[in-house]
């Protein structure tokens, strides 16, 4: 794992300075955005998008959190956006939740190497950003001091077992190379590797205090999963939005936000 440190300042808004950086993971480049407040030893938030998205889906979530204090990071996954919208390096076919996962380890290591930075992390992820920054945290607890994630798809696993996984159908015991789902090709290894996963067991192991935010109306991951989740962690804590679909609208994301800010606020 190696580190490219490319920080050039575009721009000062909202009180923190806006920066591009890379950072290599498995010979790819990952390129993401640092939103920076002034101080020094400053806690981190790193900001995980969802499936066939890109960093600009959650950029906003990131400058809430660079508000707070937090040097806040949001990136793209290495082929994990539709129609190369994402910067970053890497094939459709070869992402995968686990691969995300290396992803995210990537951005971690990178950003705890720079000077400024502390050891408190802060980790946030919506839909599939939120299921990998699950599995980070229940991977590294000792890591994360603190978890936020907006309507995680805990889904994935049940949805490759049922051979249907968003627009892609095909037989489980029999799983293509490639699987076309709408706009974006998949390989083998998005369902593979989670076929035998079971996805509460796997992130149960973090200890830490999760916020989860779902809205009732999400007709791509089920309110369940939200709620099974608060269960299997043992310190979390679920808010519900009424109304709010996958993906939340402006007036839903108002009220999430303010969530994700009582939740994280520093002392």
């Amino acid at each position: 794992m190696s580190f490219l440190n490319f920080g050039k300042k575009n721009k000062v808004e909202e009180g923190f300075t806006e920066s591009f950086f890379e950072c290599i993971r498995d010979g790819l480049t990952i390129r993401g955005t640092e939103y920076r407040p002034e101080g020094e030893n400053l806690p981190v938030a790193i900001v995980s998008h969802g499936f066939m998205a890109n960093q600009d889906t959650v950029r906003h979530y990131a400058k809430a959190l660079a508000g707070l204090g937090y040097v806040a990071y949001c990136f793209d996954f290495c082929g994990g956006s539709v129609l190369h919208t994402g910067k970053s390096d890497g094939a459709t076919t070869d992402m995968s939740v686990l691969t995300e996962v290396k992803d995210l380890e990537a951005v971690v290591a990178y950003v705890q190497s720079l000077p400024y930075t502390s050891d408190e992390l802060l980790l946030m992820g919506g839909s599939q950003g939120g299921f990998v920054s699950a599995l980070f945290a229940a991977k590294h607890p000792e890591m994360v001091e603190k978890l936020v994630l907006f309507f995680p798809a805990l889904c994935i696993p049940d949805d490759a077992r049922a051979g249907k996984m968003m627009l892609a159908k095909f037989d489980p015991k029999d799983i293509p190379e490639v699987l076309h789902c709408g706009p974006m090709k998949l390989g083998r290894c998005y369902p593979a590797d989670v076929m035998n996963l079971g996805p509460y067991e796997e992130i149960a192991p973090y200890e830490g205090p999760v916020l989860l935010v779902h809205g009732t109306k999400d007709n791509i991951v089920d309110l369940e999963y939200s709620k099974r989740a608060q269960k299997a962690y043992k310190n979390a804590r679920l808010e519900i939005i009424e109304d709010g679909a996958h993906g939340f609208s402006p007036k839903h994301d108002e009220i999430a936000i303010g969530y994700l800010c009582e939740f994280a606020k520093l002392d």
